[in-house]
């Protein structure tokens, strides 16, 4: 998985580098070349994330909770 660090470090230094320079368009043109590439790797939003994470923990608590429930009713069948 990339580093979020890396690349915002690589931001940073391609933004100070064009910031140098006379030519704004080459950092359009990075951007969205970037913005093309970031959009293939099929990644998500740390908000996106934390809510799918959260959904995750909920589901598997109720699991929890079923099995249990499922348990005890078979315990009461088998006596």
């Amino acid at each position: 998985m990339l580093d979020p660090k890396i690349l915002e470090d690589l931001g940073a230094k391609m933004s100070a580098l064009l910031a140098n320079s006379p030519a704004k368009d080459i950092e359009k043109n990075a951007k969205a070349v970037m913005s093309g590439f970031f959009s293939k790797l099929d990644l998500v939003t740390r908000e996106e994330f934390d809510i799918q994470a959260e959904v995750l923990a909920r589901t598997r608590e109720k699991l929890k909770m079923l099995e249990a429930r499922v348990e005890a009713l078979e315990k009461a069948k088998q006596s």
